[in-house]
């Protein structure tokens, strides 16, 4: 049992799935750390100048205050973090619409290069040969509508 998981892990190490995710996981930080630089120094500032200078990270609802006496706090401020939140929501819409872009990139990349009538982009193997065989298949279909149509008209 052990042997045979251990064959399985070798195979999906070594087919490049474990590589892969690695790199999509290496990328997917990196991405991280772009999009929350450009959300808190790109989007927000605007933001915050539309509405007089307002930090949304620090806005909260307050639902009890915190009594101060002699420095120390009792009992502690319960608050709803909404600014947070929002902050949250502009990354979301941001990674997504970016994640969009990206998708929609790559897809259209993809259809050039699996398009065997496309001359600008390298076709990849299993495509052209798959328009290949369609195009004998569709030619054999041919001779053959041909064939019985002659053994038809005698």
């Amino acid at each position: 049992m052990k042997i045979k998981l251990l064959e399985e892990f070798k195979e999906f190490a070594v087919k490049g799935n474990m590589i892969d995710i690695a790199i999509g996981v290496i990328i997917g930080a990196a991405f991280n750390k772009v999009v929350d630089v450009l959300v808190k120094e790109i989007f927000l500032p605007p933001l915050s100048f539309l509405t007089n200078g307002i930090n949304w990270e620090n806005k909260k609802i307050i639902l009890r205050e915190a009594i101060t006496i002699e420095g120390v706090s009792h009992p502690e401020e319960i608050a709803i973090g909404y600014g947070k939140l929002l902050e949250a929501s502009v990354d979301f819409l941001i990674i997504g619409f970016t994640v969009f872009l990206i998708v929609k990139l790559m897809n259209s990349l993809r259809n050039k290069a699996e398009d065997p009538k496309n001359a600008t982009v390298t076709t990849p193997k299993n495509i052209e040969l798959l328009s290949r065989m369609t195009e004998l298949m569709e030619k054999q279909v041919a001779l053959l509508e041909q064939k019985n149509n002659g053994e038809m008209g005698k």
